[in-house]
């Protein structure tokens, strides 16, 4: 498997995904926002959307769909992988000194549910009675849970060049990326096929980066979103390993306003086809600095890189990126339906193929603009999904489409 993607848009061949778990069930009013959600989702209903969208995935397109769960469970029965992902769960609650109890006398399987979903001190004094926990309450978390895993588009991404294994702003999610890179480097399907382009070895605390920043807008040039979740810093270093592997030439910084609604570059536009991009309505003019990085030369091992601060919007760069560009807004551009539908991501639509999409069935006036271009709608259904805040896109890592 070829693990380069250089397009958002070829026809997908394989796609990882996670089904919403017991870490959703971890959510209480109380703790949602120290978990990153704005919401307490229904977990059963959540799972049956979910399962819909992978079937649907897999219905349309015949592609195969990876479960996070069950690869993890695959690396850690490599004791090393199992010892180093605990040890830095752990870490994070200063519980270190539960690990040889928990790695005793959990399964592997169960270690897996406790890296994703978290695990309470009353959870494990069941399996362990002789737990050293002191004065830990029943209820405290060993290790918190990760309600967002099923947002798999952020803790990686797949470039032309290669992978891009992101650096999370918030230290809460920095799990996430840290499960999927030990499976992308030690799973046998991938672990020969990678190329890391992020973080630069040697750097044990590199700059914040999320794949949801990332967009590759051609075979050649890839855009980055300077967002409140990637740093500059980071887009830097990205832009320097990416032209001096070669594959990639131009790398553009584009620079979003701090706000909710543009947390991510996927939420601004996304790419529908070699010539369509769905946006929120004025979102791709209010976006008015983007930064071109380029290969000044490599000599001596050495790799220097150009920026140059462009005063052009997004628009203007998309423009020239890609010929007779169409822009169609979120419901057509009506200003009450986009704005509704923006809050379920509506620009968040999942490419499956060229004009082919999977997107909200709430976001029904977006679905209804798309298809007058011509361009084939799924839906799935939305009610509790959505209220992660992220879309289909979001909840998909492609990792091998047709090449475009």
């Amino acid at each position: 498997m070829n693990l380069r993607l250089n397009s958002e848009f070829g026809t997908l061949r394989a796609v990882l995904m996670h089904r919403p778990g017991k870490e959703i069930d971890r959510l209480t009013p109380y703790n949602k926002e120290y978990l990153l959600f704005e919401d307490v989702p229904y977990l059963e209903a959540m799972q049956k959307e979910h399962d819909f969208f992978t079937d649907l995935i897999k219905q349309t397109t015949g592609a195969t769909v990876y479960r996070l769960h069950e690869l993890l469970i695959q690396v850690l029965s490599n004791r090393e992988i199992l010892e180093k992902l605990m040890h830095s769960a752990l870490v994070k609650s200063r519980l270190t000194h539960f690990q040889e109890y928990i790695l005793d006398r959990l399964s592997t399987a169960e270690c897996a549910t406790a890296l994703t979903a978290g695990v309470k001190v009353h959870e494990l004094k069941r399996k362990i009675p002789n737990l050293p926990a002191g004065e830990l309450m029943d209820s405290a978390f060993v290790i918190p849970p990760s309600p967002n895993l099923y947002f798999q588009r952020d803790p990686m991404a797949i470039t032309p060049g290669g992978i891009i294994f992101s650096s999370m702003k918030m230290e809460g999610r920095q799990r996430e990326a840290d499960i999927l890179r030990a499976i992308f480097e030690n799973h046998p399907d991938f672990k020969d096929h990678v190329n890391p382009i992020y973080p630069i070895n040697g750097n044990d605390n590199p700059p914040s980066i999320e794949g949801g920043d990332i967009i590759v807008l051609s075979k050649k040039a890839i855009a980055i979103g300077n967002s409140e979740r990637t740093d500059e810093k980071a887009i830097y270093q990205v832009a320097k390993a990416l032209l001096a592997e070669g594959t990639v030439e131009r790398v553009y910084e584009v620079h979003l306003p701090k706000k909710r609604n543009y947390m991510h570059l996927d939420t601004v536009f996304t790419i529908l086809d070699e010539n369509l991009v769905l946006t929120y309505p004025d979102a791709l003019n209010a976006v008015l600095q983007t930064s071109l990085y380029t290969l000044k030369e490599i000599k001596d091992e050495k790799v220097n890189i150009k920026r140059q601060v462009l005063n052009e919007s997004l628009l203007t760069v998309l423009e020239k990126e890609i010929p007779h560009l169409e822009i169609l807004s979120t419901a057509d551009g009506n200003p009450d339906y986009s704005m509704r539908e923006q809050w379920f991501d509506g620009a968040n639509v999942f490419a499956i193929g060229p004009r082919r999409v999977i997107s909200y069935n709430r976001n029904k006036h977006t679905n209804n603009a798309l298809r007058n271009m011509g361009v084939e709608v799924l839906e799935i259904p939305s009610s509790e999904l959505s209220r992660g805040l992220g879309g289909p896109r979001c909840m998909t890592m492609p990792i091998s489409r047709a090449k475009i």
